[in-house]
């Protein structure tokens, strides 16, 4: 069953597949078969990938035995080989310019697709390496200036993705408090508010995801606030003028 992490990072990023990062070969594959999967016609596009693309029936003319023309082709035939076209662009797109001068000059996804598997093979960390770079990055993460709620929550789902791809496991309220507290510091009060109102050792941060976006508007303004009143005496005055004028 697909989780609310792996559907979240399917349904929104559409017209983004994700990049590949060479150290983490595996952890890409599957998101990127994920993606496509996700995809309307995604079952077709993952059969061009498995098994290479439309072979063109053969018609008789005069005589002789040619390959049809794509204008010629019944709609079922149609449909694979405009599959085979998107599944390699979906593919080329998710590849880094260095990995993409190497492959895109292949006729077929099933081709690039093994291709680059070849050119990863050997550039893969080992599995102590992979958990001690994803055990980095979990340590280091924080949120953006500027990001929202729901960007943020990709990011950390990509990440906790990563991990739990190769067989890492974190307990949840190890997981949970690192969601909240690297969140920026307005939205303190609703950290606070959501670590006594849920159970950090039995819920998720998908739930936590969920919670917190009913207070994001209020959340802006804040930090709205912030960026006109940059003196914090400013700001005090401004929220005291609102106090009396209500």
């Amino acid at each position: 069953m697909t989780t609310l992490a792996e559907y979240m990072i399917v349904s929104g990023a559409k017209n983004r597949p994700p990049m590949l990062d060479k150290s983490m070969f595996n952890s890409w594959e599957s998101r990127m078969l994920l993606y496509i999967k996700g995809k309307k016609n995604g079952r077709m596009m993952l059969e061009s990938i498995k098994n290479g693309p439309l072979v063109y029936p053969t018609v008789e003319e005069d005589g002789q035995i040619r390959k049809k023309k794509y204008a010629e082709l019944i709609k079922q035939e149609h449909l694979q080989d405009d599959c085979d076209v998107q599944a390699t662009n979906i593919v080329l797109q998710g590849l880094p310019p260095n990995v993409y001068a190497l492959v895109n000059h292949s006729q077929s996804t099933k081709d690039i697709w093994e291709r680059v598997k070849l050119l990863m093979k050997g550039t893969e960390l080992s599995y102590q390496e992979r958990e001690c770079k994803l055990y980095n990055e979990f340590d280091k993460f924080t949120s953006v200036k500027g990001e929202t709620l729901h960007e943020y929550y990709l990011r950390f789902a990509k990440l906790f993705n990563d991990m739990h791809t190769i067989g890492m496991t974190m307990q949840q309220v190890q997981v949970n408090t690192k969601f909240l507290n690297a969140l920026q510091p307005e939205w303190s009060k609703f950290v606070s508010d959501v670590k006594l109102e849920k159970n950090m050792y039995t819920t998720n941060y998908d739930q936590l995801y969920v919670y917190l976006s009913q207070y994001e508007g209020h959340v802006n303004e804040v930090r709205m606030l912030r960026e006109r009143y940059q003196d914090p005496l400013a700001l005090v005055a401004n929220s005291q003028t609102q106090s009396h004028s209500a």
